[in-house]
């Protein structure tokens, strides 16, 4: 692979965890009109990844091994079935733009479970990091999150799962080589989160709005097919810091799409939380070169 295509790819790949997974939370929202959390997010990446896996295989690449299945469903209940399952959970008491802005806390927690691989952040990324994670404090303290302790719990353990999955993949338990393992990913993480669906036995409707069919399907689309394919692939070839850098501009877009489509209302100290939220994004990737250096 040339250097600059390589850095064309990285490029697209970065602008769609930016901009597309930011306008994912919105469409969670408009999809729990009728859907449930878990169902919705079970149906979501199940029918994604099913999509992935044929077109995978149209194309010749070779099935997952029974290790590769194994590790998929590891990485696939951790990143999904607890991370984006615990989204859409906390979704149902807090509103899109605040937990989007919340999970701006995944650099922090992503750098601690790294130095366990001898992976460091640079000085100038740490200074990023932490004023970015002290604009998540500040945004805790606005009355969105006071008023639902267990979205914000929910949001937590989203976070943390989310990131150790992401580690794990790369580091510990590798998946499937190219697209066929982040296919097999989204195949495993569906069903565990169907599987959590029954286990908490949420009502399925019968019916559903046009609104939230829309929005399921853009999720399909947009949310897993391009966006979370597209952080996969920048998580197993640059360095954390461009990776993450999501968690600071999906805020921006989240609050904006909010407010703009769901009459959703930001206060001063949640305002504040979101504007050194961005202090900390433009630090952290304004650092070393190598951040935007490829792996491989």
């Amino acid at each position: 692979m040339s250097s600059a295509n390589s850095t064309f790819k990285i490029t697209l790949a970065v602008l769609a965890t930016w901009f597309i997974w930011g306008s994912t939370y919105l469409a969670i929202r408009f999809a729990l009109l009728d859907f449930r959390p878990f169902e919705l997010m079970g149906l979501r990446f199940l029918s994604a990844g099913l999509m992935l896996l044929c077109v995978c295989r149209y194309l010749g690449s070779r099935w997952p091994t029974y290790t590769e299945w194994r590790h998929a469903l590891i990485v696939g209940a951790l990143m999904l079935g607890g991370g984006m399952g615990s989204a859409a959970f906390a979704e149902q008491s807090v509103s899109s733009g605040l937990v989007v802005t919340f999970i701006a806390v995944s650099p922090l927690i992503m750098s601690l479970m790294l130095i366990a691989f001898g992976q460091y952040p640079t000085r100038r990324e740490l200074v990023g990091l932490i004023i970015g994670t002290s604009g998540v404090i500040v945004l805790a303290q606005g009355q969105g999150f006071h008023a639902s302790p267990a979205g914000l719990i929910a949001v937590l353990i989203g976070c943390v799962t989310w990131n150790l999955g992401s580690v794990l993949s790369r580091y510990k338990i590798p998946l499937t080589p190219g697209v066929m393992g982040y296919a097999s990913e989204m195949v495993m993480g569906g069903l565990v989160l169907l599987g959590m669906s029954a286990m908490t036995q949420e009502h399925w409707p019968s019916w559903h709005s046009a609104r939230a069919v829309g929005a399921f399907i853009f999720l399909i689309i947009f949310g897993s097919l391009i966006a979370f394919n597209a952080y996969m692939y920048l998580l197993e070839r640059v360095r954390p810091a461009l990776t993450l850098s999501y968690t600071y501009v999906n805020p921006l877009i989240g609050l904006s799409l909010g407010m703009w489509l769901a009459d959703e209302t930001l206060t001063q100290v949640e305002a504040i939380g979101a504007g050194v939220i961005l202090l900390g994004l433009i630090i952290a990737l304004t650092g070393r070169r190598e951040n935007t250096d490829a792996h491989a």
